[in-house]
């Protein structure tokens, strides 16, 4: 295979039928949580003429591979919903407004015959041991995950994720698969259950994430399996998987959104919350309390199915947009030097950490953080400039693939944003917008 064009990292390893590059847009569960009526993927063709119009040529999704594969349940009138009583109906990615139901394995396969007919590869993943069945009518599905030992979660995620490719070839779509990584995020949710503790947790799952990779290698080797990673772990890139097909980091900063996480406790616990300051400098008149925000009594299953903490998702739901966009400018000059310090070095590492193991690298998420579905941030001046220098330093090290913004999907406002995501793709793939 000739380099000419190819990404600098581990070109020879990228098979030939792929993109020169891959300019990803984040679709997650959406793309089955969300296809009801009115919802952004009620018509895949619809979203998928818009992505490419808008300079993607990727899609990254959760394929639900252990629903279909492993569950053992019925998935032919697979029932989605809110999570419910308007907990989280303000949050990104929670907001899910209508009760759908799908055949899932149908549903699967429509989705890639769609990208093969608009021309985009898809990386598929998981993220049902973090998220994903949260937004089932029922429990099935998550008490399903939850009985597979935790030292065998990624094996059978590996299985079943080959168990999906099996399936998109005897359809003769393998060939719209960019790459699979065994789940999202891997330190960052229920697969991390009964481990020591007395390391890092990428140190400690590198043994399970590497019998994972192997499970899927062993019946698709021409498909690259990459381990998936929240941040880019510096302190713990010992702990890489060495039988990685590729790598994906997310490179989220934070920096400034750190502020706001610790100072509110949004990840903290619930007796830190200050409920006088929030209402003050955050939310809106008329919030309910802290203590009173939660889910309907027959649904707190759902926020075990579910990562994101309770401080976060009441104020997500709660919050003042205005205010806490004009909290973080205002607070913002304190970090932007070591925010944009911390990208550079972050890419940077990750570059390395690919050519050392001699396998293309991918940003599947980036690039400031987790912010109110309603606020504006990222969007605006500073987290544009963000995205513009991100693209411009995952072309420069060699990405394989990046990532204009994990808002830039149909899912967020940031999807009107038609020159901004044409501009970052364009940096990214090196054509004139």
């Amino acid at each position: 295979m000739t380099t000419t064009g190819r990404s600098a990292l581990s070109a020879d390893t990228i098979p030939d039928h792929l993109p020169e590059r891959l300019a990803i847009t984040l679709w997650d569960f959406s793309w089955y949580v969300r296809t009801g009526p009115g919802e952004p993927f009620e018509d895949l063709d619809a979203a998928f003429a818009r992505a490419v119009g808008l300079g993607y040529n990727a899609v990254r999704i959760c394929a639900m591979p252990f629903l279909l594969f492993r569950s053992g349940l019925d998935t032919s009138a697979l029932r989605l919903e809110p999570i419910g009583g308007g907990y989280a109906s303000r949050v990104r990615w929670y907001d899910v407004r209508e009760p759908t139901t799908i055949d899932a394995r149908a549903h699967l396969l429509e989705f890639f015959r769609a990208a093969d007919r608009h021309g985009v590869s898809v990386i598929v993943s998981s993220w049902e041991y973090q998220q994903s069945p949260a937004f089932a009518a029922d429990r099935a599905w998550h008490d399903a995950l939850q009985a597979v030992d935790p030292e065998e979660r990624l094996t059978v995620l590996g299985e079943a994720l080959a168990d999906l490719v099996d399936l998109l070839a005897e359809h003769g779509l393998k060939h719209t698969v960019a790459l699979v990584e065994p789940h999202n995020e891997v330190q960052a949710g229920h697969l991390t259950e009964g481990l020591p503790g007395a390391e890092d947790p990428v140190v400690e799952l590198r043994g399970r994430l590497e019998d994972g990779i192997a499970a899927f290698s062993a019946r698709h080797p021409d498909v690259l399996c990459a381990p998936n990673y929240a941040g880019v772990p510096v302190a713990a890139m010992r702990g890489l998987p060495r039988n990685a097909g590729a790598l994906v980091f997310h490179p989220y900063v934070y920096g400034v959104l750190d502020d706001l996480v610790r100072e509110f406790a949004l990840r903290g616990a619930a007796a830190d919350f200050p409920q006088e300051r929030a209402d003050a400098e955050l939310l809106r008149p008329g919030a309910p309390r802290f203590a009173e925000w939660a889910p309907p009594a027959d649904q707190e299953w759902k926020r075990h199915a579910s990562i994101v903490g309770r401080g976060e998702i009441y104020v997500h739901d709660w919050c003042d947009p205005e205010k806490v966009d004009r909290w973080l400018y205002e607070r913002y000059g304190a970090h932007r030097i070591a925010m944009a310090r911390q990208l550079h070095e972050w890419i940077g590492v990750a570059a390395d950490h690919a050519e050392r193991l001699g396998v293309p690298l991918v940003f599947g998420e980036g690039w400031v953080g987790y912010t109110p579905r309603d606020c504006r941030f990222e969007e605006g001046p500073v987290g544009a400039r963000i995205c513009r220098d991100a693209m411009v330093l995952s072309r420069k090290v060699g990405a394989w693939g990046s990532i204009v913004c994990s808002n830039a999907a149909p899912q967020h406002a940031m999807w009107d944003d038609a020159e901004l995501q044409r501009e970052c793709n364009a940096l990214f793939l090196e054509k004139t917008a």
